[in-house]
């Protein structure tokens, strides 16, 4: 797939601009949206990306709207089950509801640059290094089965609030308690403290960065083409913060996501594994093609999804039956 510059250049000014206006909004109006705003804003960055995929199928053939959509889904999946992470961080800290879009939206800025970085290392190992294919699938597995693990034994939300970054910070920078507004610093007294916005900053952003360890491997194990992954990833990143907003108790409900994910990156991890053997023509010696097809791959993402959504419901709504007539 050939991607001129301009084309680049066009879709990051865009993407920019749009996300750019939704912050300056925000800064200038923190409020907690209505379920007609979430849905509305919802409705609208789902529909850019189905006709962005559309356009790649014009475009660039169905091969390439295929991964686009895989890799769409499949992030956008990630995204919402690290909306259960949000959901603690933000109660632990107890973050004021009309401060929490804020919040979300520089979270998400933080994660696109971060996945920036991490998709351009990607591609550059990937361009270099066939072997690294191996490396991307063993890790998926690897995270496949800690999801699993995770969802048999829940961490506690101490730990998950709490990570390294945060407890040095708390050490090193004199702070307040009190919120003020969206500021991440006020003078008081003479002295200038950290508010506890900038807590949930460094909490959302070094969360970002450990999901992107997570997404990046998962969407080059559907694509290789830089110019995918990135839109994917921006297009999944569009709406979470009105997501977080319209589902909040549906997200209590989908018990069984991470068992879907956990699905989802094992098949992919397994996937790359059976691609790294491909570029090595492995399955050449075997007379076999290793090569999974994307059409494949969808139907899977799909499928799994689907279920779990299905399963999920079925459970909370059996378990909400059973407490009724306790």
């Amino acid at each position: 797939m050939h991607v001129t510059s301009e084309v680049w250049l066009i879709t990051i000014a865009v993407m920019t601009v749009v996300l750019g206006v939704d912050l300056v909004v925000i800064g200038r109006r923190p409020h907690e949206p209505t379920m007609k705003e979430a849905g509305l804003a919802i409705g609208v960055f789902s529909g850019l990306a189905v006709l962005f995929g559309l356009g790649v199928w014009y475009l660039a053939g169905s091969r390439y709207a295929g991964e686009f959509f895989a890799g769409w889904l499949t992030e956008y999946s990630l995204s919402v089950d690290n909306l259960f992470i949000f959901v603690l961080i933000m109660s632990k800290l107890r973050v004021p509801r009309k401060l929490q879009q804020f919040a979300l939206m520089t979270g998400i800025m933080l994660a696109l640059v971060f996945r920036g970085v991490f998709i351009a290392l990607g591609a550059a190992a990937i361009e270099a290094f066939s072997w690294v294919f191996f490396i991307f699938g063993g890790f998926l597995i690897y995270t496949a089965i800690k999801l699993y693990v995770d969802f048999l034994t829940p961490d506690d939300s101490e730990e998950v609030t709490e990570n390294a970054v945060m407890r040095w910070v708390r050490r090193t920078f004199p702070s307040t308690d009190d919120f003020h507004g969206t500021r991440l610093f006020v003078k008081l007294d003479g002295k200038r403290l950290i508010t506890p916005m900038f807590f949930v900053i460094v909490a959302l952003g070094t969360t970002d960065l450990l999901f992107a360890l997570d997404s990046i491997p998962a969407i080059y194990g559907l694509t290789q083409e830089p110019y995918l992954v990135f839109t994917a990833n921006v297009f999944a990143l569009m709406g979470l913060r009105q997501l977080y907003f319209l589902i909040g108790g549906l997200l209590q409900r989908l018990v069984y996501l991470s068992v879907g994910l956990s699905v989802i990156l094992a098949f992919i991890g397994i996937k790359l594994v059976l691609h790294a053997l491909h570029e090595y023509h492995l399955d050449a010696a075997l007379g076999i093609d290793l090569e999974i097809p994307i059409w494949a791959s969808l139907l899977v993402i799909i499928g799994t999804l689907a279920v779990t959504t299905v399963l999920s419901l079925a459970r909370t709504r059996r378990d909400r039956r059973s407490a009724e007539e306790r």
